[in-house]
């Protein structure tokens, strides 16, 4: 089944500076009375302007993605590690039972876009710990690359049944899915920015994706486009009641 997720669905917030369109992918499911898509709880695309600070603040029972694009971040967390985030050196904040930050938009490297992605842990009050991660290379072209999950080969870990991979699709080119990391994944291709045509049917701009179960469809680019790929396995265990990633009830 392949199903469409297109912006209408999506939370806007704009205070000030900071901009954020909010998917629950579970909306596309209204049957299920659930705004997560089984481990995937929430992704937030964000746009924020240079200077704008958000102060220290607690996370719960998430494991939580910083996928930068444009813009450079100043990290600190109540354990006084510090850190430069940015679209080369990436950053995973497994909250656990309790986990403080603050995060600044630093004024080198202009505004900042990208995603934070709240995914489900397997189970409540983890230890907290935080990773950093440097790319070779900003994009990884035509090639599907690992950026976030469990087990081997992934440099970021997640403490949960979910893979993040991505790519960059120039103009033209057609590829497939990856090989799914675990036996009966769901996959959910988000569109960071471009566009897309699945199967030569279903047309995906900037901030739109499709879900996918059972399926193995092709994807062309129809402008050279960003493509951020999430994995889950639909009957494994989490903890649906994080501070973000958890089941809203909307």
């Amino acid at each position: 089944m392949l199903t469409k997720i297109d912006n209408t669905i999506k939370y806007g917030k704009q205070h000030g500076g900071f901009g954020i369109q909010i998917l629950y992918p579970g909306l596309v499911r209204p049957e299920k009375q659930d705004t997560g898509l089984y481990t995937i709880g929430r992704i937030d695309h964000a746009r924020i302007t240079p200077g704008t600070l958000i102060p220290m603040h607690p996370h719960r029972n998430d494991e939580i993605i910083t996928y930068l694009r444009t813009g450079n971040v100043k990290h600190l967390d109540a354990t006084n590690k510090t850190d430069i985030i940015s679209n080369q050196r990436l950053m995973v904040m497994n909250a656990g039972g309790s986990f403080f930050h603050e995060e600044r938009v630093l004024a080198e490297g202009g505004v900042l876009e990208g995603l934070q992605i709240f995914i489900r842990p397997d189970t409540a009050d983890l230890p907290p710990q935080v990773q950093f991660f440097q790319l070779t290379e900003i994009y990884s072209t035509n090639l599907w690359r690992k950026i976030a999950g469990k087990g081997d080969g992934f440099p970021l870990q997640l403490r949960s049944h979910t893979w993040v991979m991505d790519l960059r699709l120039e103009k033209g080119e057609v590829i497939l899915l990856p090989d799914a990391p675990s036996e009966n994944c769901a996959f959910l291709f988000y569109v960071f920015v471009g566009k897309i045509t699945v199967n030569d049917a279903m047309p995906l701009a900037s901030g739109e994706s499709v879900l996918m179960e059972n399926e193995e469809p092709k994807f062309r680019a129809d402008e050279t486009s960003d493509i951020v790929l999430f994995m889950t396995q639909p009957n494994s265990e989490h903890f649906d009641k994080g501070m973000y990633s958890g089941n809203l009830h909307l």
